[in-house]
């Protein structure tokens, strides 16, 4: 049995609580939202999918849940052009929160913007180990980057670590074919503006980043030892510390199951410094 909690059910985390009934990754949901009467029509549109799923929406449950995925708060806008302009607005969503997950035992997936602080605020308001922190991000700025390399003749995996915002590291070190500076560059801008178009045009995104987070729930659950791109809680890995940033990590049933450290080229290297010193900048200064 497994029990999925979603915090914030809106756009994203309603879809996400969908998904998992969907595709059997859990078999109870604990969803909650601040807005009572929209979290009501969202109980009741997932039960009358019919999905044989028990739903609650006791948030004092959600500490006794295998997996949480933290969605709550505003997402970027028209009007907020970068993750990180959303931290005053959603850090008090995580600070409030995070009193649901006072004695949480399970594995925590960070979704809400600007992801690597608030994944990081959580581990350290709330007190978990760092095996249970989970910063969503890598996967779907890796589905970026593979609809891109085909134009420029790349093939192979495409991998993001770094910063899940304008300080992302796209590895071209691992493809097939080269890829010069002015073209690292070029693909990197795009990369930084790539959600831009959907906000654009429909307000935010929803299926893209819905359908990557079900990918580490898929792992936990499964206990699958999967190595992903998500952002964790840094301990001198990259020669960084005391801040989370997007690494290739392997995912089980306790979460963070180790990080592996690859080698990284010049170009790879100086842009993981800057993500390295622009997030850990902003996560001492968080206060926690």
């Amino acid at each position: 049995m497994t029990t999925l909690a979603v915090l914030g059910v809106g756009k994203i985390g309603g879809e996400v609580a969908f998904l998992s009934s969907l595709l059997g990754l859990a078999d109870e949901l604990i969803i909650y939202d601040a807005a009572a009467e929209f979290l009501r029509a969202q109980l009741l549109d997932l039960q009358h999918t019919g999905i044989d799923v028990a739903i609650s929406t006791d948030h004092r449950l959600v500490k006794d849940a295998d997996v949480c995925v933290f969605s709550a708060g505003l997402p970027r806008n028209q009007n907020i052009k970068s993750r990180t302009d959303l931290l005053n607005a959603n850090l008090p969503v995580a600070t409030q929160c995070s009193s649901a997950l006072r004695g949480f035992g399970g594995v925590l997936i960070t979704v809400t913007n600007p992801m690597d602080e608030n994944n990081y605020y959580l581990y350290k308001k709330i007190g978990l180990e760092p095996r249970q922190c989970i910063g969503f991000g890598g996967q779907i700025d890796g589905a970026r980057f593979g609809l891109i390399m085909g134009e420029y003749g790349l093939s192979g995996t495409p991998w993001v670590l770094g910063e899940h915002g304008e300080h992302q590291v796209p590895l071209f070190s691992p493809l097939d074919g080269s890829a010069p500076e002015e073209t690292r560059d070029a693909i990197l801008d795009r990369l930084r503006g790539a959600s831009m178009e959907v906000i654009k045009g429909k307000g935010g995104t929803v299926f893209g980043p819905s359908w990557h987070i079900a990918s580490p729930i898929r792992a936990v659950v499964s206990d699958a030892g999967k190595t992903i791109g998500c952002s964790c809680v840094l301990d001198g890995e990259y020669g960084l510390s005391r801040c989370s940033l997007g690494v290739p990590a392997r995912i089980g049933r306790e979460g963070i199951l180790g990080i592996e450290e690859w080698e990284l080229d010049e170009w790879e290297r100086r842009h993981m410094d800057d993500a390295g010193a622009y997030v850990t900048g902003i996560c001492n200064a968080l206060g926690v």
